[in-house]
């Protein structure tokens, strides 16, 4: 960074610059709990010296944390995705269930948004249709953090809610659904560069009409890019450089088409991930009534506190989620 050539190219130090924060932000945390778990070691040998055995149960807890921090790093290791370290956009749709539907997605919207809190997230409502009674019909929030994207695709999905209705008068039990989608900021901006060492340049001479002077040279440029095995001719200029000029715009319209393609294909693998809103296609069912439950039927995992859940405690879910996902269970 202190080379001035760094900041010649101001997308590419945005990039640098940004992957560098994440890289220090792993060390520190590693150093932080290396740190606790040295004063933990030194604390113990202490205790044991003194023989005091009320401090054993304040060692444990902080070894406790220690794990979990651990396991959170182990997490982020793992996702290492194209896309996993960019902000997000998360979007909500009510599904069947009309109101019920409505007003469920208002309480999904809370929830994340104080999940996001929780994790030290910046977000931003930048769309929202509100519902005809109550709560919303769809809405999308812009999540700017580390590693957004990669937690928050963890609960794509349809999520199924089962309570009594407070919207209806004779408090009969309802189930709604809701679709969780998740989107990856990417920078529209493509840059193409073409390295002299992929690219093999062909000179030879041009056939066919063109002027008097268009066939006694070897004016005509082939160019040949390796990578990607892209292969450019052009011959109707006179001199080689306009003709190999020409050929560079060329290669460079196909790899930024091909560039497009891949983005495309990526975004049809995502899209297929959509289910339809309703009945049997849920990931996660959040029961109110009879019984408290909220349970994730991609990994089974359930706790009998969907307040907390409701209340942005997400952790648990996605971390079993994203841990089996990365291992390939």
């Amino acid at each position: 960074m202190e080379n001035p050539a760094f900041w010649e190219k101001p997308q590419r130090a945005a990039e640098l610059q940004k992957e560098r924060a994440g890289m220090l932000d792993v060390v520190q945390r590693f150093q932080a709990a290396e740190r606790r778990l040295r004063e933990a070691g030194e604390l113990l040998a202490l205790a044991a010296a003194e023989g005091d055995e009320g401090v054993l149960e304040g060692i444990g807890a902080d070894l406790d944390g220690v794990a979990r921090e651990l396991r959170a790093m182990e997490l982020a290791r793992m996702l290492n995705g194209p896309t996993d370290g960019n902000n997000a956009f998360l979007s909500i749709n009510a599904g069947a269930g009309g109101t019920e539907s409505c007003d469920w997605a208002e309480m999904l919207l809370r929830m994340y948004l104080r999940y996001c809190e929780r994790r030290g997230w910046a977000t931003s409502v930048t769309d929202y249709l509100a519902g005809d009674a109550a709560g919303l019909k769809s809405t999308t929030v812009a999540v700017e953090g580390s590693m957004a994207y990669g937690y928050l695709r963890a609960e794509v999905g349809v999520h199924r809610l089962v309570r009594i209705s407070p919207f209806d008068a004779n408090k009969r039990r309802q189930t709604s659904f809701a679709s969780v989608f998740v989107y990856p900021e990417v920078d529209d901006s493509i840059e193409i560069v073409v390295r002299d060492e992929d690219l093999r340049v062909d000179t030879y001479r041009s056939s066919g009409a063109g002027g008097q002077k268009v066939n006694k040279t070897d004016s005509a440029v082939r160019l040949t890019h390796f990578p990607s095995g892209i292969v450019v001719a052009c011959q109707n200029e006179r001199s080689q450089h306009s003709n190999k000029a020409t050929a560079m715009k060329i290669l460079r319209a196909r790899l930024y088409e091909r560039e497009l393609e891949k983005r495309r294909e990526a975004q049809d693998a995502v899209n297929a991930q959509k289910m339809e809103i309703s009945f049997g296609s849920q990931i996660r069912s959040y029961v109110l009534h009879p019984y408290k439950m909220v349970k994730d039927h991609r990994t089974e995992v359930e706790t009998p506190q969907p307040e907390k859940v409701l209340d942005g405690e997400l952790d648990a879910f996605i971390e079993a989620y994203l841990l089996r996902a990365t291992s390939g269970a």
